[in-house]
């Protein structure tokens, strides 16, 4: 009887099971990782609780080949635990990353080296089974040695949601000193005002949650705005004599792209990271008149991201403790983990699973 594994599999919306699955054989190219540790965030508490909006249950994945229930986890870090045939260059127990990106390698986007607009862009965790799993298998061109930085196992559990705000940083090119307004301060926005701080950018961060703006504080925002409805966030920006020229739209809501438009210096640049659920209204006019660029950004393109991502998160590695108190337990996965994303009661603004342990513990980050 070949050997299994503990791992979440998702059947359809608010359908999340723990299942025992034969543990993955790494085929050529190909990894093996005894996962440590997965983060979870708000792209896959919308698909437990509305999709499937990306996993291929339906529908074959033309890059991927799955179709079907699926192991979610896309923010996972793991030790190598065997080799497929012809890896070279990773030896047992190196603790690996990953930015979980896939590309096709022949389209016009990759060709240019734009692999985060591939034209079958997939993500280990949402296009093939993830890392919410005892054992996950990935792709050797996408995995990089954490000890080469000496970052601790559950700081590298972090370094993709960095590395998606390390792209986002890019799109936007910050320069040295610019005033920089982050829109919502979870998630990926704590991680992008770590990163634009430590490019030596002015962060003022503003989320409607507290605790929050105390976190984005505590990685480098020179000031914060607390937001709260029918209180414009321009207008707060503009009584503390804050004027972006640069800023950062995280929460994909109607009101943060309108505080983006309104707060942003004439001529600036309004980078969108959040993922709108439904199409906005966004104001021309005002883009127009302002002279404003407006750019998207999407996902990460691994050789440059994740690199710079660990390296990022390993400078001050005590810093994540906040952000990433606790690691629980994979049957917990849904009470504890995607229900309250959902029901957005998530006091976290990262949650760890950890597939090896029985109860919630701390994370080691210190």
């Amino acid at each position: 009887m070949a050997p299994t594994m503990r791992a979440a599999v998702y059947h359809g919306p608010g359908d999340v099971r723990i299942e025992d699955l034969p543990i993955p054989q790494p085929a050529a190219g190909e990894l093996l990782l005894r996962v440590h540790a997965n983060g979870i965030c708000g792209t896959d508490a919308s698909e437990f609780a509305s999709g499937p909006h990306m996993y291929p249950l339906h529908a074959r994945h033309p890059l991927t080949g799955h179709v079907g229930p699926i192991v979610p986890g896309h923010e996972f870090t793991g030790r190598v635990a065997a080799l497929g045939p012809d890896v070279e260059g990773f030896a047992l127990d190196d603790l690996i990353v990953t930015g979980a990106a896939l590309w096709c390698g022949l389209c016009a986007q990759c060709r240019a080296g734009r692999t985060s607009i591939c034209e079958q862009y997939a993500t280990v965790g949402l296009h093939r089974d993830g890392g919410l799993a005892q054992y996950v298998r990935v792709p050797a061109r996408i995995a990089f040695r954490a000890g080469d930085l000496h970052l601790r196992d559950d700081v590298a559990a972090l370094v993709q949601p960095m590395a998606i705000a390390v792209h986002a940083l890019r799109r936007g090119a910050p320069r040295a000193g610019e005033t920089v307004l982050v829109i919502g301060a979870g998630g990926i926005g704590a991680f992008l005002t770590y990163a634009l701080a430590q490019h030596g950018a002015r962060v003022v961060a503003t989320d409607t949650q507290r605790d929050r703006l105390g976190i984005a504080t505590m990685l480098g925002a020179v000031a914060t705005i607390p937001s709260a409805p029918g209180t414009p966030v321009e207008a707060q920006a503009a009584a503390l004599g804050v004027v972006p020229t640069l800023v950062f739209e995280v929460t994909g809501s109607q009101r943060g792209y309108e505080a983006a438009i309104a707060s942003v210096d004439p001529g600036g640049r309004v980078v969108t990271v959040g993922i709108a659920t439904q199409p906005l209204q966004i104001d021309a006019r005002r883009v127009t008149v302002k002279e404003l660029e407006v750019r998207g950004t999407n996902a990460l393109i691994g050789a440059e991201d994740v690199p710079e991502a660990a390296r990022l998160l390993s400078l001050e590695q005590h810093r994540w403790a906040q952000v990433a108190p606790v690691a629980i337990a994979l049957e917990r996965l849904v009470e504890d983990g995607l229900r309250p994303l959902v029901e957005g009661r998530a006091r976290r603004i990262k949650t760890l699973v950890d597939p090896w342990i029985g109860t919630a513990r701390e994370t080691a980050m210190r």
